[in-house]
């Protein structure tokens, strides 16, 4: 089992797929706590990383399309915003 803090803003860190089937505990910042499998975090994680590669015009795989400006490894995000309710 995966233990899971959310923070002040909503969100928790997670930086990578988690096994679809694990069970992860988050404890939300009202200190409620809910259980919810991989596979519920892992759509999350998803949605999140699609959002963040529409805001920054980048394509569906990370990769800018525009002329290189800056050297920044802006395809990958580490937080994931969470709410009660979620596994339900």
């Amino acid at each position: 089992m995966i233990n899971l803090q959310q923070d002040a803003e909503g969100f928790i860190r997670m930086n990578r797929h988690f096994p679809a089937s694990t069970p992860i505990t988050i404890t939300f910042a009202d200190g409620s706590t809910e259980e919810v499998a991989g596979r519920q975090l892992n759509a999350a994680y998803d949605d999140a990383l699609a959002e963040y590669r529409a805001q920054n015009h980048l394509d569906a795989k990370g990769f800018s399309r525009a002329p290189k400006k800056r050297v920044d490894p802006g395809n990958k995000i580490e937080f994931v915003r969470v709410h009660p309710g979620m596994a339900g």
